[in-house]
């Protein structure tokens, strides 16, 4: 009789080949939320070390933490201070230069006009003449008497020379801008010369400023020609007195470093 071979029965195992791609899954969770940590800390250098750890020690090259940060690194940051420091200390230089200019300017001027109320009070031009500076320009003033016969724009000859010694002034400082300006009161024109005394005053202004030209010192492209005409008065017009102020011719010799800018090429008249 033959003796029957009994065959245990062998337990059943469970399928566990899923925890592989479970386990890569959780590693991968895990780099990706190191990655987030890493991605909102200030320190870009130190992400892009551990960054390039966890790379080599995952994947052994390239891969989900090969990443490199737009973010400013230290070397970055500092350079970029070093930077707004330059800029800063370049700002104050350029201030610096800047106030040296109009303490610079400011001489040429008080000296100019120095120069000015001297000539006037030498040759007793006090009730013509007169000068003011202010914080745009200096301005010399001139009666109409002292210039132009009743409503005419040609220069007297006994007054050429006063503009001669007016541009032997001005060259001494050719680099700034000059205004010559007219302006007359508002008693209206009645002859065959003029329409209105807006065309007098601007032709009395370019009279006045292509003698002071004749001197070959003096650069054109720095002088011009306005007329006012009786629309910038200086005093009030129902007197004879007031009337033969606003009668004038202004010549402005212009500040080029203000501290307050004005529109490049308007010079308001003083009130």
């Amino acid at each position: 009789m033959s003796k029957k071979t009994r065959h245990e029965e062998h337990e059943e195992h469970a399928d566990e080949s899923w925890l592989l791609p479970y386990s890569d899954l959780m590693t991968l969770l895990v780099a990706l939320f190191l990655v987030m940590y890493a991605m909102s800390a200030t320190d870009a250098k130190k992400f892009e070390d551990m960054a390039d750890a966890f790379s080599s020690a995952l994947s052994g090259g390239g891969g989900v933490l090969e990443y490199r940060s737009d973010a400013p690194t230290n070397t970055q940051l500092d350079q970029g201070k070093q930077d707004k420091m330059n800029s800063v200390i370049d700002k104050n230089t350029g201030e610096s230069d800047m106030a040296k200019l109009r303490a610079k300017e400011q001489e040429d001027l008080e000296k100019l006009k120095k120069q000015f109320d001297q000539y006037i009070e030498k040759n007793g031009l006090t009730d013509l003449l007169s000068t003011k500076l202010n914080q745009s320009q200096l301005m010399i003033t001139i009666s109409d008497n002292a210039l132009f016969a009743s409503g005419q724009a040609d220069v007297k000859d006994d007054s050429r020379q006063l503009a001669k010694s007016i541009s032997n002034m001005l060259q001494q400082f050719p680099d700034y801008d000059v205004l010559v300006q007219g302006h007359t009161d508002n008693i209206p024109i009645s002859n065959s010369s003029y329409s209105s005394n807006w065309d007098l005053s601007v032709d009395r202004a370019l009279h006045f400023m292509k003698i002071l030209l004749l001197n070959p010192n003096l650069n054109p492209v720095k002088f011009s020609p306005i007329g006012y005409g009786e629309y910038h008065p200086i005093a009030p017009n129902d007197t004879s007195a007031g009337r033969a102020k606003n009668r004038r011719v202004e010549v402005s010799i212009l500040r080029k470093y203000q501290e307050v800018t004005e529109p490049k090429g308007v010079t308001l008249p003083n009130q």
